[in-house]
């Protein structure tokens, strides 16, 4: 019993870390970081600041997921987000909710 309870608990605490690896690989696998950083404005915003923008919205990682994979523009200034043919549908998804993760 006691080692049912410990794996539980290794599994609670390890499940955020192994998926804010897997965001943030997947980040730099598709080239994310040339534009973002997690914590700083770079050509485009941080995703801290895209976290915080759009916390609490129910729609956010969808809205986020469609923005990573079509582009836009206009949300974050004058610079446009080019769409990303590279990102497939569950990727896509994976990033935006491992940016929503990121809030300050």
């Amino acid at each position: 019993m006691k080692k049912l309870i410990l794996v539980s608990i290794l599994a609670t605490v390890a499940a955020p870390l192994a998926f804010a690896d897997a965001g943030d690989d997947l980040a730099k696998k598709k080239n994310c970081l040339a534009c973002h950083q997690t914590d700083k404005k770079l050509v485009g915003p941080a995703y801290k600041d895209v976290a915080a923008k759009y916390a609490g919205q129910k729609d956010a990682a969808a809205k986020l997921a469609e923005k990573i994979q079509k582009g836009g523009s206009g949300a974050w200034g004058q610079v446009p987000m080019p769409a990303n043919p590279q990102v497939n549908a569950d990727e896509a998804k994976t990033l935006a909710t491992w940016v929503l993760s990121l809030k300050k």
